[in-house]
């Protein structure tokens, strides 16, 4: 396996194939090569498509070759969450019930992917409809962290977080309804971005709420984040939900100084509830911006304990809806414990629904208050590194995965989780940063300063053992 080929960041690769130093095939074969030895033990993938990936790697290299270089993901070996439509293979949603579902176009964030180049090598494994934190998919199987394959990659989009953890791919789509980017990013050491609800079209994504539903890019560092981003963002006429809002080059102003920022770093009790080492670590990072001339200081969001709850009620009912003709004929193809939040958002009296939409509008009211004062909140991703994946704490300890990253999803704000330490384990810990609506460049810049103040994003799962 050529590894060092598989861990180029998207920015490296594309450097090199646009200098003609490097071939699109040969970086899809090597791809396809360490899939070919370490899937089997990852479960990454739930269709892997070689032959189609292999055919758009030649297509790639001979516009090179011609003149024709598109930008920065032409040729780039991409993967994505299997609830993204793409014509002509299928799109399970990690369900039974669409083992077999073939569509017959692509979703719009595909065809942009497509459009700019980029070469796709499959779909990647997720927990089951997207409902669920911790990707043990009963149908096609659990998706285990690279860096401990005894521990869950996290949920839903688990399988596009540990594909790149493990080198498997080198960008990936995911979604993010309760923290399901996040999350994922966080347990598995990459780094993810919920865009600003309407940033990114949810044109033939499956849905699972249709009020808190986000498309967004996963990746190895931030500046990969920031290229994706930039392919898939923009209005979408054909989704509902898609804001005509313009789009920044997030390019451009990456590599700017964060100094003169102010810097909200939550500490209150709900926001604190976490490992010890979790919070050494998020302590540490508010630290690093500090050293980079930011003005950081501690506050307190008491709403996020009565928002983080609000946001899983709402899922549960908005996806109970969306399945409702499924869950009532035939339940039984559900596994256990999505049928059993289906079942739970199905029986919520509306009242409490409503209560729920209202704790979560107070929470948005109070962050639009905050964001006068910080240019961006600090918080931890998850307050606990990857639970293992079977055993009697399992359950328990997965019901808190969701705690600090799920308030922010209905408030519609954008939110980046990247890594920022390891346990004693050798398990990655996340950060989670926030900004005001729209405001994914800054976002991403401050995103790209700690990145550059520190190693964490470079660091690789040892993988050898799985190799035997």
């Amino acid at each position: 396996m050529n590894v060092e080929l598989t861990y180029l960041s998207i920015a490296q690769a594309a450097e090199r194939i646009a200098r003609g130093e490097l071939s699109p095939v040969e970086l899809t074969q090597a791809h396809l090569d360490r899939i070919a030895r370490l899937d089997e033990h990852l479960n990454c993938f739930i269709t892997l498509t070689p032959e189609l990936a292999l055919e758009r790697a030649r297509q790639a290299e001979t516009e090179i070759q011609g003149g024709g270089w598109r930008g920065p993901l032409h040729g780039i070996p991409l993967a994505l969450k299997d609830l993204y439509e793409t014509a002509g293979v299928r799109t399970t949603a990690g369900s039974k019930f669409l083992a077999d579902y073939v569509p017959e176009t692509d979703a719009t964030t595909v065809q942009r992917l497509k459009a700019a180049g980029a070469v796709l090598l499959g779909k990647l494994n997720l927990h089951e409809i997207a409902l669920g934190a911790t990707n043990n998919n009963p149908h096609y199987g659990a998706c285990r962290n690279p860096w401990d394959p005894a521990r869950i990659s996290g949920g839903s989009s688990g399988g596009s977080a540990a594909a790149l953890a493990a080198g498997l791919c080198m960008g990936a789509l995911g979604s993010d309804t309760g923290g399901s980017i996040r999350n994922p990013s966080s347990l598995c050491g990459t780094v993810g971005l919920k865009p600003t609800t309407g940033r990114v079209s949810l044109g033939g994504v499956m849905p699972l709420s249709w009020f808190l539903d986000h498309a967004g890019p996963m990746a190895r560092n931030v500046r990969d984040v920031a290229i994706l981003l930039g392919a898939i963002a923009g209005y979408d006429p054909a989704d509902p939900n898609s804001a005509n809002v313009a789009v920044d080059d997030y390019l451009t102003g990456l590599e700017g100084r964060v100094r003169g920022w102010r810097v909200a770093l939550a500490s209150d009790d709900y926001f604190t509830w976490a490992d010890g080492e979790v919070l050494a670590a998020v302590r540490a990072a508010a630290q690093a911006f500090a050293a980079l001339g930011a003005q950081v200081e501690e506050v307190y969001l008491p709403e996020g304990r009565q928002a983080a709850p609000a946001n899983s009620l709402m899922v549960s009912c908005d996806a109970a809806a969306t399945h409702q003709e499924r869950l009532d004929r035939q339940p039984e193809d559900f596994g256990p414990d999505v049928r059993q939040r289906l079942q739970n958002g199905a029986a919520t009296p509306v009242g409490e629904y409503i209560l729920a939409r209202r704790a979560l509008a107070e929470f948005r009211h109070r962050l639009e208050g905050l964001f006068q004062d910080y240019n961006l909140l600090i918080t931890p991703s998850t307050p606990i590194a990857a639970p293992l994946l079977e055993g009697p704490e399992a359950a328990e300890q997965a019901r808190w995965l969701s705690r600090f990253i799920s308030p922010f999803n209905l408030p519609g704000v954008p939110a980046l989780s990247l890594p920022c330490g390891f346990t004693a384990n050798d398990l990655p810990i996340g950060l989670q940063l926030v900004a005001q609506r729209w405001a994914e460049a800054a976002l991403l810049r401050a995103g790209y300063a700690y990145e550059q103040a520190t190693d964490w994003h470079l660091r690789r799962p040892k993988v050898t053992h799985l190799l035997h």
